[in-house]
């Protein structure tokens, strides 16, 4: 019943509120229930002002013994407050109005709770909740822990509370069916799901409230598990699902061994064994849903290469999708160099191109002249029409939202999906970005997954300095000593324009000072600001030799090639995770030329900073750098910016939780077994409810 009650039900809620609650994901009792704690405040005890620390968050108690405003540019409220042993804690108040300042009043006792942080006259809390009282009528403490929910702009934690409040209250009236078997919760020693739901949201005094802020409460672990559970079922019903479709079956034909034999070097064993697990999915008569993991340089592309000849001989397109027109650029030089020899004609898309250009194009892909066919987002625009969409290739495709992936896999939709004849189009994705095992589970979980785990031969690990910002001049030096020597460089700022609160020298900046001090160096520029045409002509310089050393920002990321650059600089490499560290530092050591880059950080560094940029001097294994992101950063980092139907979790946290996604994965599989359709809709609604749509992503 609460999976179908409507948010409008509950006390307070008009059409404004229920669009506030919409953009929670919040549309029924049931999501609003589901909707679980981020953390808890603990106000059940006092924290003596001397045991304070910094970053602490604590509920005080202190006298009043002055209120005053300051005279700077933000003006702001400071409350101090003193202790009994004469320990002191200011209160700063940014927003604030006239009447508030005036109830601050000397002798009252002030009970506050929020973070510690360190003021310029000592421990300070910003804009803490607090109540006033006299020292004769001190209120009861908190008997139990304080829920903080996740918000959205316009609905505060009172509006949610009061709202939970109701939803726990019918909840009590109209308990939930049981989503996972009685026994298999015996053997784990977990609750049932309307007591562990009670527990997290309204916790007892006699719960184990540590336990309970810890996140390793049998409540908690019970819906985390559940959670994760149903969200590897998910995957596998997509698997399964998809593979219910037809395909177009491709052979391999005569002309990806003539590739082969063309080729001026030979495939690495791991390459082999990749395009031998492509080549057979390509040949079934169902979708291949495969991800090709390669770290940077291991030879991706023509993989990608092989596995469209495979799809052009058989007489169908395939679609080569790039996150930017630099890297498309780069896949249609190298498509063009291999295929075109092979009589497979290549068409272009960006979203740059004249009209007339455009028109040509378009005509050659939905007539069919075109059986390859490489661009960026522009592939998915409704005007690209295919003739006959086979295989669909994705670089990088966490770099694209869900909605961008679907538009394109649509497109190579034939038959009718009423009837058992529907054809999709194979699915090849690729990433340079190496993926902890654990995360690849839980991301891409529907998804056969292939890994290039090999450089090719002749490749030298790319020797890492760290240095402090202080040797930006001698460092500058050396490199335009070795550009004298015929080596091209890269050097990189996080930022394109001046900016003194980062510490980060822009790349204008940066060009401008190596052309003042070396005029015979020759210097280009590149930025995420300029037009598609100019970063082409500046990187094809660069890739001619015409060009020493590319000043640029982080734009060439990922594909950029140019195997005689062997000397990267990386300014302000503090600021930038590992995974882009990794990306950028496998733009050089491409080329059979020792490779050197140096990370220069602006001091001081964090604990977290110091751990980051040692283990980029220790190691060039993106899978090594990969777990430590996920350890230190969690799972943002390495997939990238959340997208719509991309992984949110209600209560599970990848790096929190990592430990049990195999054991959910081993019960999702045990669970779909013996499941009937309604048990796993339960599962499905409870958890992915208005965002089940966008599974198929």
């Amino acid at each position: 019943m609460l999976a179908e009650q409507t948010l409008t039900s509950l006390k307070g809620v008009g059409e404004k509120q229920l669009e506030k609650l919409h953009r929670l994901g919040l549309h029924t009792v049931q999501d609003l229930l589901f909707h679980l704690p981020l953390r808890y405040q603990d106000k059940t005890k006092l924290t003596p002002l001397s045991n304070l620390f910094v970053g602490q968050e604590a509920l005080v108690e202190g006298e009043i013994i002055s209120q005053h405003l300051t005279q700077s540019r933000n003006t702001s409220l400071l409350v101090k407050i003193v202790d009994t042993e004469g320990n002191l804690l200011t209160c700063r108040f940014f927003h604030f109005h006239y009447r508030q300042a005036q109830q601050f009043k000397r002798g009252q006792i002030l009970r506050a709770y929020g973070e510690v942080r360190s003021g310029p006259t000592g421990l300070e809390m910003v804009h803490p909740t607090y109540e006033l009282f006299s020292a004769d009528k001190p209120p009861a403490l908190e008997d139990t822990l304080t829920p903080i929910y996740p918000t959205t702009e316009g609905l505060g934690q009172p509006s949610l509370l009061k709202l939970m409040k109701q939803a726990v209250a019918l909840l009590k009236q109209y308990p939930l069916d049981e989503g996972i078997p009685n026994e298999l919760l015996d053997s784990l020693q977990l609750p049932a799901i309307n007591q562990a739901l009670l527990t997290l949201h309204q916790p007892q005094p006699e719960d184990d409230l540590f336990q309970i802020k810890q996140f390793e409460h049998p409540s908690q672990k019970r819906l985390i598990l559940e959670e994760l559970m149903t969200s590897q079922m998910s995957l596998l019903l997509m698997r399964q699902s998809e593979k219910k479709y037809d395909a177009p079956v491709f052979a391999v034909g005569k002309k990806s061994q003539a590739l082969l034999d063309d080729l001026p070097f030979e495939l690495t064993q791991a390459q082999q064994r990749v395009l031998n697990e492509i080549q057979q999915d390509l040949a079934l008569p169902h979708p291949m849903q495969r991800l090709v993991q390669g770290d940077v340089g291991s030879g991706k592309t023509v993989i990608a290469a092989l596995a469209a000849i495979q799809a052009a001989e058989a007489g169908y397109q395939v679609a080569i999708m790039a996150p930017t027109e630099i890297l498309a650029e780069q896949h249609r030089n190298h498509f063009m160099e291999w295929l075109i020899p092979l009589g497979i004609d290549i068409a272009w898309l960006n979203g740059r191109m004249r009209s007339a250009e455009k028109r040509l194009m378009l005509e050659k892909v939905s007539s069919g002249t075109a059986q390859a066919i490489i661009g960026t987002h522009a592939l998915f625009q409704e005007s690209v029409e295919f003739n006959r969409l086979g295989l669909v290739i994705i670089d990088e495709q966490h770099r694209f939202g869900v909605h961008q992936r679907l538009a394109l896999h649509e497109k190579g939709k034939t038959g009718n999906a009423s009837s058992d004849n529907e054809s999709h189009p194979h699915q090849l994705i690729m990433t340079a970005t190496p993926i902890p095992r654990t995360l690849a589970m839980t991301a891409y979980g529907d998804l056969d997954l292939s890994i290039i785990d090999e450089l090719p031969p002749g490749r030298k690990p790319i020797e890492t300095a760290v240095l402090s910002n202080a040797k930006r001049f001698e460092v500058m030096e050396h490199l335009v000593a070795q550009c004298q020597q015929g080596v091209q460089a890269y050097w990189v700022c996080p930022l394109i324009e001046e900016s003194e609160l980062l510490h980060a020298q822009a790349a204008e900046v940066t060009a401008q000072q190596f052309k003042d001090n070396w005029p015979d160096l020759k210097v280009g520029l590149i930025h995420g600001r300029l037009k598609g045409e100019e970063k082409a002509t500046v990187m094809n310089a660069f890739q001619q030799h015409e060009i020493d050393l590319l000043v640029a920002t982080t734009v060439i990321e990922v594909g950029v090639n140019v195997p005689n650059a062997s000397l990267m600089i990386i300014e302000n490499a503090e600021r930038l995770g590992l995974a882009q560290l990794h990306q950028l530092r496998g733009r050089v050591g491409r080329g059979s030329k020792q490779s050197h880059c140096v990370l220069l950080y602006q001091p001081p560094l964090s604990e977290t900073g110091k751990a980051r940029l040692n283990i980029m001097r220790e190691t060039n294994d993106g899978f090594r750098i990969a777990e430590e992101d996920l350890r230190l950063r969690g799972p943002g980092e390495i997939l990238g910016t959340r997208q719509t139907g991309g992984i949110q979790f209600r209560i599970a946290d990848l790096k929190r939780d990592q430990d049990w996604i195999a054991t959910a994965k081993h019960l999702a599989e045990t669970f779909l077994d013996g499941a009937t359709n309604e048990q796993i809709t339960v599962l499905q609604t409870r958890w992915h409810g208005e965002r089940l749509a966008y599974q198929r992503a």
